[in-house]
């Protein structure tokens, strides 16, 4: 992990990145990744996203801000709109203590969750972006290690999830992944007692391929074929249509 104000650099990077590869893009062109969506959808979901996770930290909430207090139509140009709301957002988040307590809907329940999860917010649906364009996503290796374990540690404390990983059926059995070009391996034990843990271990069904494609899997951004799946095919499209965001 990085340190908060690395996070809010890295947030602030992505916001530019986002919004400088949709800047005279069609708005009506489809997102493959995110069916029924276009490109203006798209936007217009990150930077709701980003002026809810501002008003959250900047008011220091203790509950749930209901999404619809941001989630008004944009005026004018949708691309600056997202401009404008990702500056607020990062400079929000600089100002913030990371430590000080606040509403979050993942494990950490303290400001600093907000930085690390605008980040991945963001560059996740940049590269639904870069998909719909036909670009390959290039994510950092070290970029995409930390995404994965954002992503598992949050995963149970998802609304959208968590009630699917109730019904998932299983028997402890468990997912490994193996980056190839990186330090990372992380093994998933499927409910009914989900965890997660680094290192290696040999699991019921196993990927193994690149960090950034490892990350882009498990977010359902790229299928299982873009990796090497060993072991159980049947559980793992089961868990990863349990698990999809």
């Amino acid at each position: 992990m990085m340190d908060h104000q690395a996070y809010c650099s890295a947030v602030a990077g992505e916001i530019k990145a986002l919004a400088d590869l949709v800047s005279g893009a069609d708005l009506a062109a489809p997102v493959p990744t995110c069916p029924g969506w276009t490109l203006g959808d798209l936007v217009w979901h990150v930077g709701v996203a980003h002026r809810w996770a501002e008003r959250i930290v900047g008011t220091r909430a203790s509950a749930r801000v209901p999404i619809r207090e941001v989630a008004a139509s944009p005026e004018g140009d949708l691309v600056e709109w997202l401009r404008s709301g990702g500056e607020a957002l990062v400079a929000t988040l600089r100002a913030a203590d990371p430590d000080e307590p606040v509403w979050a809907w993942g494990e950490d329940q303290h400001q600093r969750f907000w930085a690390r999860r605008m980040l991945f917010e963001t560059r996740v649906h940049r590269a639904d972006v870069e998909l719909a364009l036909g670009l390959s996503p290039a994510i950092a290796p070290a970029l995409a290690a930390d995404g994965i374990e954002e992503f598992l540690a949050n995963l149970p404390h998802a609304r959208s999830i968590s009630s699917r990983l109730a019904d998932f059926e299983s028997h402890g059995q468990t997912l490994h992944l193996h980056a190839t070009d990186a330090e990372g391996e992380w093994t998933v034990t499927m409910p009914p007692a989900y965890s997660w843990r680094r290192g290696h271990a040999k699991g019921d069904v196993a990927l193994r391929g690149p960090v950034a494609d490892l990350l882009l899997v498990v977010y359902g951004r790229l299928g299982p074929e873009a990796v090497t799946v060993f072991g159980d095919r049947e559980l793992l499209e089961r868990w990863l249509a349990a698990t999809a965001l």
